[in-house]
């Protein structure tokens, strides 16, 4: 029997455009000429699969449409829901559409996940399919490269060979503990769910029957036409938006953990973003657009919608001007180096894989007190993203007019 895949198509840009009302979806932002979703799609075109489900919110509809014309998808099916209501109502009133046999294996895919090695998750996948029941539920774990603060996590113990089960949930920890997590062999929580469509309505009937209620009778006399559902609003909108790590997986007994030793990434973060764009883009483009000033230079790397990826190179001994932008908030990461930095009355210095954020308007300066060069990794946010949005009020390169 095939898989089912069920891509969860719901997410925002918050998390990259913090202040902003009107962001774009990261999984919809074009990185040149390819999208997180795009990607997705890609990812299950292989003979194990199933035709896929798309749970995505009604604002999304056109753009799910547009990629999978592009990727020329044309056997899919669609549900649309009213309102955000987080993972849980997604993968549930999905589990629960007729097309879906009673024991028919499922994967629950976040669309804003970067997978390069996809030949390994879908062997990785295809040797777990046997263990499942009409109980149990495989989360994957991704093997911590570093101990990351922005991720949750998952501690396993072995219980058969081959099968691991979680038995703890940690959402995104401090450092230290981040740190001590990772010696202890815990798993980063990817959010890639497998199960049989019987253990999800099983155990949704056991530990969230109101959920369970109200999504069943969300697809009762539903608007659809054969490949959009649209979700009855009046049911919908009374589900308590929760994710289904809080609903079920906190609280079913058995819940198993597939381990996953790939490159992989929710691209949370400019910083991961950078990484994976760096990889892409041709060092002749990069050269191109390498731009030097009296501090250092900067390169950039990609615009899109509302920002500017770049990177700066700050020399030893040398700072950029006291300065303000119009248009603009920054988000910095550092990758090399210690610097000193200024955001209003606050003086600070951050170290390698920190981050800080600098909101439109507010006074701000990069010092590199030290020799050796530092290197930072700067997303500017916006409407207006130019050279020109920049007032100076201290520079030691008597740049002020």
């Amino acid at each position: 029997m095939k898989i089912k895949p069920v891509i969860l198509c719901g997410g925002s840009g918050t998390r990259l455009f913090p202040g902003f009302k009107h962001v774009p979806s990261k999984q919809f932002i074009d990185f040149g000429g390819w999208t997180l979703f795009e990607k997705t799609l890609d990812r299950i075109k292989n003979p194990i699969f199933d035709t896929p489900i798309i749970s995505t919110n009604k604002i999304y509809k056109d753009l799910v449409l547009k990629a999978l014309r592009n990727k020329k998808v044309l056997k899919y099916k669609i549900v649309l829901e009213s309102s955000k209501k987080n993972t849980a109502a997604a993968i549930i009133s999905s589990s629960l559409l007729d097309e879906i046999k009673i024991n028919q294996p499922i994967l629950f895919i976040p669309s804003d996940h970067f997978i390069q090695k996809k030949k390994i998750f879908n062997n990785i996948l295809l040797s777990n399919i046997k263990n499942l029941n009409n109980k149990n539920i495989f989360i994957f774990g991704i093997k911590p490269t570093t101990p990351r603060s922005d991720y949750g996590y998952l501690l396993n113990k072995k219980i058969k060979k081959n099968i691991n089960k979680v038995v703890e949930f940690i959402e995104k920890p401090k450092k230290k503990l981040a740190e001590k997590l990772v010696k202890k062999k815990a798993l980063w929580n990817s959010g890639i769910v497998l199960a049989r469509k019987d253990s999800i309505i099983n155990n949704v009937k056991i530990y969230q029957k109101n959920l369970f209620s109200y999504c069943l009778k969300s697809l009762n006399k539903v608007n659809q036409d054969k490949k959009i559902i649209r979700l009855n609003k009046r049911f919908f909108d009374k589900i308590t938006a929760i994710s289904f790590d809080y609903a079920i997986l906190e609280k079913a007994k058995e819940i198993n953990s597939i381990s996953l030793n790939i490159s992989w990434s929710d691209l949370g973060s400019w910083s991961e973003i950078f990484k994976v764009l760096k990889t892409q883009i041709k060092s002749k483009l990069i050269k191109k657009n390498t731009f030097y000033r009296p501090w250092g230079f900067y390169k950039n790397y990609f615009e899109g919608e509302k920002f500017l990826l770049k990177e700066l190179t700050i020399n030893g001994n040398s700072s950029i001007s006291l300065q303000k932008h119009f248009y603009r908030s920054e988000h910095w990461t550092v990758t090399q180096g210690k610097p000193k930095i200024t955001i209003g009355k606050k003086v600070f210095f951050k170290n390698i894989n920190e981050s800080v954020f600098v909101p439109k308007g507010s006074i701000h300066r990069i010092e590199n007190i030290y020799k050796k060069p530092i290197k930072i990794v700067e997303a500017q946010l916006g409407n207006i993203l130019k050279e020109t949005d920049i007032v100076r009020f201290q520079d030691i390169y008597g740049r002020i007019k």
